[in-house]
């Protein structure tokens, strides 16, 4: 009896280990490298409080510039943005096109997001997934206006009120099928947080966002904070909201540590923010500025 039972317990052992083993193997290489990992909040002071960190000036203008600007129906592109100046036709300058093919010569983009789609897709294709299509970068409010007009509320939004007309979003295609289906659109709901870029606007928000779903449109916010939109299943207005309500947070993501600060601004004033390390400051196109420092 006695040997039976340990012949069982035995048993019970070995399987515990497998699936232990078999979870361990469930992770990627790179999920083992690039862990995301969200701490407590810190508690952020008065401030006018004498604190240790960095001091940070600001002023009102800050809310309105930035890679976090919040641009929707009620939120259009800020007046004093100037993105045009910086979008290029991607075809006539065909340096910035790496791993991915364009339209037409219509697509605008500014050489800086032409860039970090590359990455992004360079590193797509070391997975096989290598068939990625830009058919819409930056747009001017002339040609938003005209998309408009032709489409409807419910497909396009007016001139001033779109994401395009900020410089900041694409439309991303596959050569092979639509995004919805295609490799490429699946493989970038699941990764395109890793570079700094969010599906703008998911099936499930449409509520929320007013939008219908668009697998091809993704927003560049940047590092942590796509990586925090991505783990709470949130999308840009929550993700304001979630800021203002936390008022910080701390998260370790691919080995760098971040610390994220909310703070309304209605003037410009002095900051005192407990962290040190690089930082980065953009408005949120409403009433306040993130800062984020990486240590």
């Amino acid at each position: 009896m006695k040997k039976w039972m340990i012949c069982l317990m035995v048993l019970v052992l070995l399987g515990f280990g497998v699936t232990k083993f078999k979870a361990s193997m469930a992770r990627t290489p790179q999920d083992l490298a690039s862990p995301l990992q969200i701490d407590e909040p810190y508690n952020v002071p008065d401030s006018h409080s004498a604190v240790e960190g960095l001091t940070v000036d600001v002023t009102k203008e800050m809310v309105y510039q930035g890679d976090l600007l919040l641009v929707n129906k009620d939120h259009p592109v800020p007046k004093g943005l100037h993105p045009e100046s910086e979008a290029v036709s991607l075809i006539r300058n065909a340096e910035l096109i790496d791993g991915f093919g364009v339209l037409d010569n219509k697509v605008l983009l500014s050489p800086r997001m032409a860039d970090r789609f590359a990455t992004m897709v360079q590193a797509a294709g070391e997975e096989g997934i290598d068939h990625f299509l830009i058919s819409s970068g930056y747009r001017d409010e002339q040609k938003q206006d005209e998309l408009y007009r032709q489409m409807g509320s419910r497909l396009a939004l007016p001139a001033g009120y779109s994401e395009h007309n900020l410089g900041l979003s694409l439309d991303i295609g596959s050569s092979q099928a639509e995004m919805n289906v295609a490799p490429e659109g699946q493989w970038l709901k699941e990764n395109a947080w890793k570079y700094g870029f969010i599906l703008r606007y998911p099936d499930d928000k449409t509520a929320i966002t007013g939008i219908q779903f668009e697998p091809w449109h993704f927003r560049y916010v940047g590092l942590p904070h796509s990586a925090i939109i991505h783990e709470n299943g949130l999308v840009l207005e929550q993700y304001m909201d979630y800021l203002k309500e936390h008022k910080s947070v701390s998260l370790t993501v691919q080995g760098h540590n971040y610390h994220v600060f909310y703070y309304p601004v209605s003037e410009d004033q002095t900051l005192q923010v407990p962290a040190h390390g690089k930082y980065e400051i953009s408005g949120n196109n409403m009433d306040g500025i993130i800062v984020t420092v990486r240590e």
